[in-house]
């Protein structure tokens, strides 16, 4: 199970990635432009990343317990919810946190992070 210290710590171990509070709620995001690649929710129990639209629905059909939206919110958006409870390990976390990175950051970041920048990296 992963908590929002493993978020905030994984989340701040990714190239250019600084913490930033908006809406009330730890945002993580780039240095460069302060695009967000990730929130923790309200509670805790939950964070958003950024997500392509045509991919949410085979993810949360696949792993219900893990992915959600939150309607009204999250409609509009390139925005997946993720249960903290329901990420197995760091590892996964992770892999979670660097594909919402990858997603927001600018060529430049990944061009001097080739070893980040290209899915299936560490």
């Amino acid at each position: 199970m992963a908590t929002a210290d493993d978020v905030r710590r994984l989340a701040l171990s990714l190239p250019g990635a600084m913490e930033k509070l908006a809406w009330g709620m730890p945002t993580f995001r780039l240095e460069s432009g302060g695009k967000i690649f990730a929130s923790l929710d309200d509670d805790d129990g939950a964070m958003g990343v950024k997500c392509p639209k045509e991919d949410r629905e085979e993810l949360i059909a696949s792993e219900p317990e893990k992915f959600f939206m939150r309607a009204g919110h999250d409609d509009n958006y390139a925005w997946l919810r993720v249960r903290l409870a329901a990420v197995e390990d760091d590892e996964e976390l992770y892999a979670i946190l660097l594909d919402s990175w990858r997603q927001a950051a600018p060529r430049k970041l990944l061009d001097a992070h080739p070893d980040l920048a290209r899915p299936g990296a560490p």
